[in-house]
């Protein structure tokens, strides 16, 4: 598959999904099938938060995609290092970053949440705030802002990759893959790719 027909692969998982139409998966099935080897198409990089599980809003089995999850889906080393296996090693032919809609780490980084490790996590989700555009109110309690938070974070993960990975980033110049980014939209249940 080319990295495009993934992602439209990835859309089609979604519409199934958001249609009640998901495909009969056969986990047991699955499982035998990949004991030999994997050979996913893409490598996801999505936020912790329960109700955004990327293999079943993008209706995806046993084998068929990575996964990293972390709060507000940032990026760090060992996420980079797992997505470079992903691609150059494993032969995965797209990376998605996916944000979602009333994300709780971006609300707690607009908000100066402070609390041991998460503290760390979520200063490096407040560029992303400084970053966007927004008229309205710039509060946490304000959900179009923390959304719209969201899709900046998203996009600035994107960049982050691109640039602390030069692996992947030779991989997209030379076609070989596609880095695109997200968002699940919890009302509703469709992930809208970015353009």
């Amino acid at each position: 598959m080319t990295p495009d027909e993934v992602i439209e692969s990835l859309k089609s998982g979604n519409l199934r999904f958001r249609e009640g139409k998901m495909k009969q998966h056969d986990y047991l099935a699955q499982k035998r099938a990949s004991q030999k080897g994997q050979y996913p198409s893409a490598v996801i990089l999505s936020c912790i938060d329960s109700r955004a599980p990327a293999e079943i809003l993008l209706d995806a089995g046993i084998g068929e995609t990575f996964n990293n999850r972390v709060a507000g889906n940032v990026q760090n080393e060992d996420i980079l290092g797992s997505m470079e296996f992903a691609c150059a090693l494993a032969g995965a032919k797209v990376v998605v970053v996916m944000g979602h809609t009333s994300c709780g780490a971006v609300k707690g980084a607009i908000a100066n949440a402070e609390l041991g490790n998460l503290t760390g996590l979520l200063n490096k989700i407040k560029p992303a705030i400084a970053e966007t555009v927004y008229e309205g109110e710039r509060t946490a309690d304000n959900y179009d802002f923390v959304d719209a938070v969201a899709r900046t974070n998203i996009k600035m993960t994107l960049t982050g990759i691109r640039q602390q990975s030069p692996v992947l980033n030779k991989l997209e110049q030379d076609g070989k893959i596609k880095i695109v980014g997200a968002i699940y939209k919890l009302d509703g249940g469709e992930v809208e790719f970015f353009s």
